[in-house]
């Protein structure tokens, strides 16, 4: 199969260059030229983070407002497919992808060529994916696949375990009783199958319908919490971001919104969960369904 394929990604812990490993193996087996690129910005963000240099980036991230990278260096001017790795921040993508696809070089390989989005989240991905799929859109660049891979562990306990990582740099069970953090290893490794899914489509560059298989295995699982909460939270995270963007003396605001977001997780998620089982989601599947549909989708 000679097809060419460009895989880019930026990954601070490794975590999403296994993943793109994992999910391009079945590709460079069925003969495509996979060319692997991880970018990184001027300004790295290093791993581990320290606290104030994670809720730092808080603003920016939500508002899109793009970093210097360094150079990003590409052996072709087209690809036959375009593999974006990426990982949400703050329920949006995180500063590097967001400067990729801010690159006029960049936008130019992507117009009119076939994209395959893959991210590694905690769990809140939906909103980043959202916004990534609008990028895409306006440079012209044609989505016809998805796969978004999470830390399935409980909401609170994938909390907490992220941030032992993130500040740690340690992928281990906190105090031997949480589980790992991350995307479980499994569920890395077992990419390949998705990758195997795209093989025949990328041959016959016929992309109608290989959603639907990368639904079928599992390459897309939507949490109706998960949802409810992402949708209130974007709004909350939107205002937060444009007020603290304003301040002078980001710091102690940077340091309220961090409280606020511990509370809003173990004390008014519950709260707003609880009511809208009883008051809104016996009422709303209609509803549910199709949001739930525009997150499993491409279009």
């Amino acid at each position: 199969m000679n097809k060419k394929v460009l895989a880019i990604y930026y990954s601070q812990s490794g975590q999403l260059g296994e993943i793109i490993d994992s999910f391009t193996a079945p590709l460079i087996a069925a003969g495509a030229s996979v060319e692997k690129v991880s970018i990184k910005p001027v300004d790295d963000f290093i791993f581990p983070w320290t606290g104030k240099r994670f809720f730092s980036v808080m603003p920016d991230c939500v508002l899109g407002v793009p970093a210097e990278l360094e150079p990003v260096v590409l052996n072709e001017s087209a690809y036959d497919l375009i593999i974006l790795g990426y990982q949400p921040w703050f329920l949006s993508p995180s500063i590097p992808s967001n400067s990729l696809l801010n690159l006029p070089a960049f936008k130019a390989v992507l117009k009119d060529t076939p994209v395959i989005t893959i991210s590694a989240a905690r769990n809140m991905w939906l909103n980043a994916y959202d916004r990534i799929k609008k990028s895409l859109k306006a440079t012209g660049g044609n989505l016809v696949g998805n796969i978004a891979l999470i830390d399935k562990h409980p909401n609170p306990v994938s909390f907490v375990t992220i941030f032992y990582w993130m500040l740690s740099g340690k992928k281990e069970r906190y105090l031997n009783i949480f589980p790992k953090p991350g995307v479980d290893e499994r569920d890395i490794a077992n990419t390949h199958i998705f990758g195997s899914v795209v093989v025949p489509h990328l041959a016959s560059d016929k992309w109608e319908g290989m959603q639907n298989e990368l639904l079928d295995n599992g390459a897309v699982e939507i949490n109706y919490n998960l949802l409810f909460i992402e949708g209130k939270a974007k709004f909350i995270f939107a205002a937060w971001a444009k007020f603290i963007s304003k301040r002078k003396n980001q710091a102690p605001w940077l340091s309220a919104f961090k409280y606020y977001l511990f509370i809003a997780l173990f004390l008014g998620a519950p709260v707003l969960l609880t009511l809208d089982a009883i008051f809104l989601k016996p009422f709303s599947s209609k509803r549910i369904n199709a949001k739930k549909q525009n997150y499993l989708q491409v279009n």
